[in-house]
């Protein structure tokens, strides 16, 4: 089950703790969610003048989330729920994941990931994605896996695997049967929230406002 109020924007899995962030002015924030029941456990809202975005653990007890068009990352205590710091960035915010250790990337719903340093937050480099040679447009959340970078694509229910060090897209995720019927949807209730677990090696998806999560495998499409 999954919270059919939460407008998701963020999912991350945490040393086996389910964390999701949430967007809409007034209703943005982290929480941390039961796994079995899809119950919120503990939640810490944004300002009401912020709309909450994607976010990513630092590995060290704190995550960073992003807002959408404020210039600012927020960054939380894990353990609190208190916001520990900020950063400051230009443009919009859209997904954040950790590729390792000194490294986060980042996208703003064009077809460039901008990776950036964890310790200041300033850009580092760009990466434009692309799919057969055409730039693949509206990367939004974003789980970093073992060296590759998974991104849903904002209004489809696709998600790409890309090479960070050439932008290139490697494999395409077909996740348009998890929902069969989707009437009560309403346009902004897409596909959005990946998380990786790295004991199963299975992935947990959802979207905004899906009463389900899923725990998915990623099968290659057969050949031939």
């Amino acid at each position: 089950p999954h919270d059919p109020d939460a407008f998701t924007q963020g999912l991350e899995l945490v040393d086996g703790v389910l964390y999701e962030t949430t967007g809409r002015y007034g209703a943005s924030g982290i929480r941390e969610v039961d796994l079995a029941t899809g119950r919120v456990l503990r939640s810490a809202p944004l300002d009401d003048g912020w709309f909450g975005e994607g976010f990513t653990s630092l590995g060290d007890g704190r995550a960073v989330q992003l807002t959408w068009k404020s210039g600012r990352a927020v960054v939380w205590d894990l353990a609190t729920f208190d916001l520990v710091g900020t950063f400051a960035y230009g443009g919009q915010g859209w997904g954040l994941c950790r590729l390792d250790a000194e490294t986060l990337v980042m996208s703003d719903g064009t077809d460039t990931l901008a990776l950036r340093d964890p310790t200041d937050f300033h850009r580092l480099e760009r990466v434009r994605v692309t799919l057969y040679g055409e730039p693949v447009d509206r990367l939004n959340e974003l789980e970093c896996v073992d060296g590759t970078i998974w991104a849903n694509v904002w209004q489809t229910d696709r998600i790409m695997a890309i090479d960070p060090s050439t932008g290139l897209v490697g494999a395409v995720v077909d996740a348009s049967g998890l929902v069969a019927d989707r009437s009560g949807f309403g346009v902004d209730d897409v596909l959005n929230g990946i998380a990786h677990d790295p004991d199963s090696g299975n992935f947990l998806l959802t979207g905004k406002r899906w009463p389900v999560l899923f725990e998915v495998v990623f099968e290659p499409a057969p050949t031939g």
